[in-house]
């Protein structure tokens, strides 16, 4: 929950909110970030809480999607030793990354790059792909889908995506579902904060 020094506590994990001065120092210097990566998203909620009752397996290799401020794989690095790397099309996010990491006593490789532009060859080196809140826009949806596609290809374990319930990504995990076997699961979280939406499980849950 907030506390005076605008700071949560989730999972596990200390946050930092946007009024923190250690976050307004951030924008100062790095700049806001855009593509909406410049706050925390409610949906990492969904994402940290399904982790936690389908853990992945120790020191697992994680690829986090349009990270933002990256706490999905800050959780997995912090929970179950994971090596994790954020990719983000905007760079500007990776300060925001690189701080809430060392705030939480972890690390985090960070990947500036496109969704269509992650190779076969470079989802290999994976053993689980996670993203919140990243399939905001209709033409969002087909990269997704071809990477998702090409993640199990590549042999990737598990595939787990969380949204509030947008229709772009309710159509990708839809065709993920019927094309690719996913699993399409309304989700909701009461404690440490209310959350609800919905999760696309691709592969063998828990990675």
């Amino acid at each position: 929950m907030p506390d005076s020094n605008h700071t949560r506590r989730l999972f596990g994990l200390t946050v930092r909110q946007n009024a923190h001065p250690d976050m307004r120092r951030l924008r100062r210097e790095a700049g806001e970030p855009s593509l909406h990566g410049n706050k925390f998203w409610k949906s990492s909620c969904l994402t940290m809480d399904y982790l936690k009752r389908h853990p992945l397996k120790p020191g697992a290799r994680v690829l986090d999607l349009g990270c933002g401020w990256g706490l999905g794989g800050i959780f997995c690095a912090k929970q179950f030793a994971a090596r994790v790397t954020g990719l983000d099309a905007d760079p500007s996010v990776f300060p925001f990354v690189h701080y809430h990491a060392e705030l939480n006593g972890v690390t985090v490789q960070t990947w500036r790059c496109r969704y269509e532009r992650v190779t076969g060859d470079d989802l290999a080196r994976y053993d689980a792909i996670i993203g919140t809140d990243i399939c905001f826009w209709d033409k969002l949806e087909a990269p997704l889908y071809n990477l998702t596609r090409r993640a199990l290809k590549a042999g990737v374990g598990c595939v787990v995506l969380a949204d509030p319930g947008r229709s772009p990504f309710r159509r990708l995990a839809e065709r993920a579902e019927d094309k690719l076997g996913a699993e399409y699961r309304e989700w909701t979280v009461k404690q440490p904060m209310k959350a609800t939406g919905c999760l696309m499980i691709a592969g063998q849950a828990g990675g």
